[in-house]
């Protein structure tokens, strides 16, 4: 019985720490749009970007901190999809990641970038704020103390 509780506890944990979905820009934009009044903090990143793993926490702390409120962190990887068994999912369990995390399912870079913003470099770490026809897009690394006053103004 007791293995029987650890195998379970093991596969839960996996199943919160560990997953990855695909997602598509379309995707992405569905989810957005079927979430009136929630704020959506959309953070791009890579498990290879130096700037981008250490902002991750920021982006936990501010989902942790707002659990009541209607605001929705997704963390959207842009690593090769090749990756997504072998780097994303074994960094996302060993960070314990606990904001819904995807990588991003589109073969043309160009085209998603300028559909993200038609400002946006291609640089990550990469941030879009989101609500309903409301957006605010940064080509930035984030403190913790910049991200909630970005979010704060954002909401206002």
């Amino acid at each position: 019985m007791r293995l029987f509780f650890i195998i379970c506890l093991s596969l839960i944990t996996y199943s919160v720490f560990g997953q990855v979905k695909l997602l598509s820009l379309d995707e992405l934009e569905k989810r957005v749009a079927n979430g009136k009044d929630t704020t959506y903090v959309v953070n791009f990143w890579a498990t290879w970007c130096s700037p981008c793993v250490a902002e991750l926490p920021h982006f936990e702390k501010l989902q942790l901190a707002n659990l009541k409120k209607p605001v929705k962190v997704l963390l959207v990887s842009l690593d090769f999809k090749s990756k997504l068994q072998k780097a994303v999912i074994p960094f996302v369990k060993e960070k314990k990641l606990q904001s819904e995390v995807f990588l991003l399912n589109e073969p043309d870079q160009q085209a998603y970038i300028e559909r993200i913003d038609r400002k946006w470099s291609g640089a990550i770490p990469a941030t879009l704020f989101i609500k309903r026809d409301k957006r605010q897009f940064f080509e930035r690394e984030f403190t913790s103390d910049e991200l909630n006053t970005a979010w704060l103004n954002f909401n206002k």
